[in-house]
């Protein structure tokens, strides 16, 4: 059924796994490299999973056509993009725009994880503002370290635990990881600052879940309820869903499950070829379901891989494997380590991509030399 036709009445077209597969790739600029600005790329991608300071740069490399990382750094230094905790109560690379709308949305999640260890449990019950407001004004004056502020805290409240104390400011007070940390061609330990007197921008009033729900299904739908809360971190988002159902489309997955999509997002179908691709550490294409299915390979008797979360390589649009470079000064080695033994084609693909992806992440390299690790044979 062509894109954007609704499926009639009391009917759900099934989408199969690739049809899924090529979906997410349209939408996350995997099957073609694109020419668009850094900031119109992190919009569409709804931000990028940034843990690791340097993966959203590989990130943006495998998918915009001659990126560059100094536009990147551009922004982050213009304070257009951050790095905040955001989405799942991790780090993420974000417009301005985005952070500011999507962190008073994700603030349940902070407030879930605080009290989930020995130390913190021990502020449970206990008015939190005064920690809270004190780091901030410290913060507000220049940014600072969590070591500082963490001493800060003990000098000023002695009777209270340190760490969850500094747990109550990570948790409760949205803030920004400061550059130079997230820089491509320098970095630093992280400093923090508060969010809206970084950009000298206040959040909206109404902070809109339903907004946010269709941000996601706009970069990765058609989706589920439940992949949407394992993306935002969330959870009881099906009243969301059902406010907007009338201007969605519904579809099943091979397994009947309910998806949901904007109406005009493309879906180019499971015949659409992909190329090879390289994902760093933590991309958000491996992250953002319930069921990574329509992204990681498995068969018969390979089931998902559990550490998604590494650098990936795409096969045939699926993550069908892990990947390194291995540098100095004269060789940059691409180490593969695959899920199953490459078909020749795939691997030739993979080196010559490979190579570029090399020579952008060890530029003072002369020399690329490929390694591909023998899969280990799944247990009978």
């Amino acid at each position: 059924m062509p894109a954007g036709r609704k499926p009639p009445s009391g009917t759900s077209e099934t989408l199969t796994t690739r049809d899924l597969n090529r979906a997410l790739l349209a939408r996350q600029m995997l099957l073609v490299r694109e020419r668009t600005p850094v900031a119109d790329a992190l919009t569409r991608l709804a931000g990028m999973q940034a843990q690791a300071p340097k993966s959203p740069y590989v990130g943006l490399w495998s998918r915009i056509e001659q990126f560059d990382p100094a536009e990147l750094e551009m922004l982050i230094e213009a304070r257009e993009a951050v790095r905040i905790g955001s989405m799942r109560g991790t780090i993420h690379l974000l417009t301005a725009e985005d952070a500011l709308a999507f962190r008073p949305l994700v603030q349940p999640v902070f407030d879930r994880v605080l009290f989930s260890n020995a130390e913190s449990r021990s502020l449970k019950g206990i008015d939190l503002a005064p920690f809270v407001e004190f780091a901030r004004s410290l913060v507000e004056r220049e940014p600072m370290t969590w070591a500082r502020i963490r001493a800060a805290l003990a000098g000023r409240f002695p009777k209270h635990d340190a760490t969850a104390m500094l747990r109550a400011v990570q948790f409760t007070m949205p803030l920004v990881q400061v550059p130079p940390r997230g820089l491509w061609t320098r970095s630093g330990a992280p400093k923090v600052t508060p969010l809206e007197h970084w950009v000298k921008r206040r959040a909206g009033r109404t902070p809109s879940l339903d907004a946010m729900v269709l941000r996601y299904l706009e970069a990765f739908g058609p989706a589920s309820v439940a992949d949407a809360q394992a993306w935002s971190g969330l959870t009881r988002l099906t009243p969301v869903f059902e406010r907007l159902r009338p201007k969605l489309l519904a579809f099943r997955d091979e397994k009947g499950r309910e998806l949901f999509d904007l109406p005009n997002a493309p879906r180019p179908g499971g015949a659409v070829p992909a190329p090879v691709r390289f994902l760093p550490e933590y991309d958000n294409v491996t992250l953002a379901y319930a069921d990574r299915s329509r992204i990681v390979a498995r068969g018969p008797s390979r089931p998902l891989p559990e550490n998604v979360a590494a650098r990936g390589f795409l096969v045939d649009g699926f993550v069908a494997g892990f990947w390194k470079v291995r540098a100095d000064k004269q060789t940059a080695t691409l180490v593969l380590e695959p899920f199953a033994p490459l078909l020749r084609k795939d691997e030739k693909a993979l080196a010559a991509e490979g190579r570029r992806l090399a020579a952008f992440v060890a530029p003072q390299a002369k020399s690329f030399a490929l390694e591909v690790v023998p899969p280990v044979p799944p247990a009978s």
